[in-house]
């Protein structure tokens, strides 16, 4: 990079970093069967990936009371929960070149990388751990702790933790949420074009890339002005 300033990249998860659509959409099938529900368009399914289980549930069904939502969320969560405890790291494998960019930014001594996902804590670490990523994320905001996207939250505390201001603070995302929360948080957002909301979607992005080996120059380049 060209000056010394600490950067932050803060990536999402589901369908920016990993493929998770098929566990994501029989988990919510599950989810829906388990209070006697019809299941929702794969569609419509991949359409909430970003939100918070709760705010999910609430927009695919949203005439059921929250006892419901609930039981749905839980359902859904032992889905998921069994379905990666059978499969493994291919319950979510990496995008193609995921990796090999994020040992390249990690090497940068002024980059520093963070995830904000809708994902819980239990969920992501269990991720980390299947695919070995913990050593490259320096800040972790989840679902557990924080408003669903696309409330700023996740990045303002990713910025407080870290020190690095909303001008050097750039976010990865796959979904509309994710570009949101980025503006709302005055960061700027990056959009992937390989995740689970069209582009037509993610009218609030900065940039879009359509690969991995983009987005090191995109960083260049931004922070060069």
């Amino acid at each position: 990079m060209s000056s010394a300033a600490l950067r932050l990249v803060l990536f999402d998860v589901d369908g920016t970093l990993v493929d998770s659509q098929g566990d994501i959409v029989a988990s919510m099938a599950a989810a829906f069967q388990a209070v006697g529900a019809g299941a929702p368009a794969r569609a419509a399914v991949l359409g909430i990936v970003g939100l918070s289980l709760e705010a999910a549930m609430q927009r695919l069904l949203p005439a059921a009371d929250a006892a419901t939502h609930a039981q749905m969320v839980q359902a859904y969560k032992d889905s998921y929960v069994a379905l990666r405890a059978a499969k493994g790291a291919a319950s979510s494998p990496l995008y193609p070149g995921a990796r090999a960019v994020l040992a390249q930014l990690a090497q940068q001594p002024n980059v520093l990388l963070g995830v904000a996902t809708g994902k819980s804590r239990r969920g992501l670490e269990a991720l980390f751990d299947s695919h070995d990523l913990r050593g490259f994320f320096v800040t972790t905001q989840v679902a557990d702790h924080h408003p669903s996207k696309p409330h700023p939250s996740m990045v303002l505390q990713a910025m407080a933790e870290t020190g690095v201001g909303p001008d050097d603070t750039v976010v990865v995302g796959d979904t509309s949420f994710d570009m949101d929360m980025a503006r709302a948080a005055g960061a700027r957002g990056i959009a992937v074009s390989w995740g689970y909301h069209p582009l037509q979607a993610l009218g609030a992005a900065n940039h879009v890339i359509d690969d991995f080996a983009q987005l090191p120059p995109l960083l260049d380049q931004i922070w060069s002005k």
